[in-house]
């Protein structure tokens, strides 16, 4: 049987993000994933190590991969568009829901059931997609930092909103406030500053 699902997963590297933006480097949403998935494996661990939690870090990563798969079909829709009220970030959430699903039946049947858990958040895996969510908000923040650092002003707003959300998921998953501590001061800094 001819399975079109990771043909179609591939096309995540033509979906632009940032569309209402004017970037120095563009960002597509495979490029995305991949930090979201590395950023979300990081908090996992954090939390492991450092308070006691027992998240399975390879999930968070592969959650990450797959966390906006669903934009292959529905786009990238703008934050302030997905979140500007209640009834559409609703109505956005079961576009989602369907994209996701019309995902998974493109994979033959005996391999869904491993595909489920990623796309489909189930209660037990309920802290595993905060960090998650986290990571994409860490990555959007990372973008901000590094438009602003090449002088793009476009992004302020924006760096500003997400540290807002951040500093309020930090509330309650201090492996954020750990990784914006250690880690996120290293971005925006040249390759020699780094080695």
């Amino acid at each position: 049987m001819e399975s079109h699902f990771f043909a179609t997963i591939s096309r995540m590297k033509y979906i632009e993000r940032w569309a209402l933006m004017r970037s120095s480097r563009p960002e597509n949403l495979s490029e995305h994933s991949l930090e979201v998935s590395m950023i979300a494996h990081a908090l996992a661990v954090i939390g492991n190590t450092r308070y006691d939690r027992n998240v399975d870090a390879e999930k968070a990563a592969l959650i990450g991969l797959y966390h906006d798969a669903s934009e292959i079909i529905t786009g990238d829709m703008p934050t302030p568009v997905k979140y500007f009220n209640a009834n559409i970030r609703n109505a956005y959430k079961d576009v989602e829901s369907i994209a996701n699903n019309r995902l998974l039946s493109q994979l033959p049947e005996d391999l869904r059931p491993a595909y489920e858990d990623i796309f489909n958040p189930k209660k037990e895996d309920q802290l595993l997609h905060r960090l998650v969510k986290a990571a994409d908000k860490l990555s959007a923040l990372i973008k901000c930092i590094e438009e602003e650092r090449s002088g793009n002003q476009e992004f302020h707003s924006a760096k500003e909103s997400t540290e807002r959300s951040l500093k309020y998921m930090a509330e309650e998953l201090p492996e954020v406030k750990d990784f914006l501590r250690d880690f996120l001061p290293s971005y925006g800094k040249t390759l020699d500053e780094l080695t």
